[in-house]
């Protein structure tokens, strides 16, 4: 909106620019009849490597935006909103996990994009995994942000106590974000699609993917089972998962921890190992839980 002319009426409060939402631009394409909503780094560098934040459950890119544009500036940076969330328009049929990985394949032919990386919060991981399943010569390496879905957020009842105890953990103007991406998503699609989620196999998946991959949890995240679970759960692998603890975070770490989390992408991205940054506060430090034979060993 632009500012009004010296001539304006007066009295009349004077308006001021609309702030951009985001450093990225904002985009849109149509997909099998579907308006699609994506935001993408406005100027690339040349021959830089494709990256893509897919977002969790009921929710749009917006949340993911913090991570994503501190990396847009590396990496050819895409954040759309799947078909059925955020601004993007709805599907007549409801999608589950198989039907969102083949959205951002969609999305990536559309785009001209034969291989990316894929970073994922929540249910966002699920999707990469099946990405990954389906189209494993379409992906490059997977970022898996506090994961969701399979048993331990099970029945429903249970995964709405653990939203409960997460929301005071993260920052208050995330509420500002998500509620209205879930009162847009609605309590239909809520419930078809948290079948879909905690139907799919993530774990057996996750053990069958054989390309570079880094798990990053939350310490404070009540959606994931304590970090001896997941020790457990990557020592059944030692060829590619790389499982980062990051004290302090809960469940929307891409949100609420932003520079760590870009700090621990860019590291992996490049095959060096993770270290903590010096400039960050004193209550925020990482932790390896595991640590796959193909990746370098942690520095002192």
């Amino acid at each position: 909106m632009s500012t009004p002319s010296p001539s304006s009426s007066p009295g009349k409060p004077r308006k001021l620019p609309r702030r951009p939402a985001s450093s990225l631009a904002e985009k849109w394409t149509r997909i099998d009849d579907v308006d699609v909503f994506y935001r993408e780094s406005p100027r690339p560098p040349k021959d830089a490597r494709v990256m893509a934040h897919v977002h969790g459950f009921g929710l749009s890119g917006r949340y993911l935006l913090p991570t994503a544009e501190m990396l847009a500036d590396e990496f050819h940076t895409y954040v759309p909103d799947l078909p059925g969330f955020g601004r993007s328009g709805k599907r007549r049929d409801m999608l589950d996990i198989p039907d969102l990985a083949r959205a951002a394949v969609d999305f990536f032919d559309d785009r001209g994009v034969e291989k990316a990386t894929l970073v994922g919060n929540s249910m966002g991981c699920p999707v990469i995994i099946e990405y990954a399943h389906t189209y494993p010569d379409r992906i490059d390496r997977a970022v898996l942000v506090s994961p969701a879905g399979g048993a331990f957020n099970q029945p429903l009842r249970r995964a709405i106590r653990q939203l409960s105890a997460d929301a005071p953990r993260e920052p208050t103007r995330m509420a500002r974000v998500a509620v209205p991406d879930y009162v847009r998503f609605g309590v239909p699609s809520t419930m078809r699609m948290f079948r879909a989620l905690t139907q799919y196999p993530s774990l057996q998946r996750l053990l069958e993917m054989r390309i570079p991959t880094l798990v990053v949890l939350g310490e404070r995240d009540p959606l994931l089972p304590h970090a001896h679970r997941v020790d457990e759960v990557a020592s059944q692998t030692d060829s590619h998962v790389l499982v980062v603890l990051l004290e302090g975070a809960a469940h929307a770490i891409n949100f609420s921890h932003p520079g760590q989390l870009a700090h621990v992408i860019r590291l992996f991205m490049d095959d060096k190992p993770i270290d903590n940054d010096p400039a960050w506060p004193g209550h925020v430090r990482l932790y390896e839980v595991h640590r796959g034979k193909h990746h370098p060993p942690a520095q002192g």
